[in-house]
């Protein structure tokens, strides 16, 4: 039995992260990995930077890590109103401002995808990390995405297990589909976000794989997917917002998971 722990969509929030890192003492996985958006939102780039590097964690790009990592004032956000896209200028203005060098470096050389080809038995599993999707770093897969697309997207990126953040709100979908006759299925995880949910839950989501020696695509039981929420400082984190030259409305956001 393997166990595999997935975290996305940091955003800078601190307090989060390391509430993460101390629940991983109690999950205890064997891997673990992270699928981007390490920064914006709040004050502490750097320290979320150095907190997974000096882990060693394998890590993606994220569309705010990309953007950053070019000394880009374009996160990739797909803001809804102008308001939103003003306050999202501010964020992306702070954190240029405060990422130092070489962390600014570090998010330039990031990958866009990790893949595992796992061997565990006759049929092998594999196993894709993006952070919005394969085709486009800030694509949004939704949960009411249109299964045929769904299938579509993870069929052209070889894909029997997806994994991915960016829309913040955590979900497990399982499709089926025929190969050679068979009954198949590909499962398509969402894994929330760590730093800035917006599910209606404040605490921090992640995701843990359990993967057994019979685990396959053609019994969707054989592995199971966990999402389990981190309790963590919210006030900390939300009276750094207020306190910085972040808009208010980022504090809120955290207090209330939206």
């Amino acid at each position: 039995m393997t166990k595999i722990a997935f975290f996305s969509d940091i955003h800078a929030n601190l307090p989060a992260l390391e509430a993460f890192f101390n629940h991983l003492e109690i999950s205890k996985p064997d891997a673990v990995y992270c699928l981007g958006d390490l920064v914006g939102y709040n004050i502490w780039p750097n320290e979320v930077i150095q907190e997974i590097r000096k882990r060693g964690i394998p890590t993606i790009a994220g569309n705010y890590d990309y953007g950053v990592g070019r000394a880009s004032d374009d996160c990739g956000c797909a803001y809804k109103t102008d308001e939103e896209k003003a306050m999202g200028v501010q964020s992306i203005a702070l954190t240029n401002q405060l990422i130092q060098h070489e962390q600014r470096q570090y998010l330039r050389t990031l990958p866009a995808h990790i893949q595992l080809e796992y061997q565990l038995n006759n049929d092998s599993l594999f196993l894709l990390m993006v952070h919005g999707s394969p085709r486009k770093i800030n694509e949004y897969l939704f949960e009411d995405r249109e299964e045929k697309s769904m299938l579509r997207i993870m069929e052209t990126a070889n894909a029997d297990l997806m994994f991915f953040g960016h829309t913040h709100k955590p979900y497990h979908r399982i499709m089926e589909y025929e190969i050679a006759g068979k009954k198949a299925y590909r499962h398509a995880v969402n894994l929330g976000s760590i730093g800035k949910p917006k599910d209606g839950d404040p605490r921090g989501c992640y995701v843990m794989l359990t993967l057994h020696d019979h685990s396959n695509k053609f019994d969707k039981d054989s592995l199971q997917i966990e999402f389990i929420r981190v309790a963590y400082d919210i006030e900390k984190a939300a009276k750094a917002v207020e306190e910085s030259i972040l808009p208010n409305a980022y504090a809120d956001m955290l207090r209330k998971g939206y």
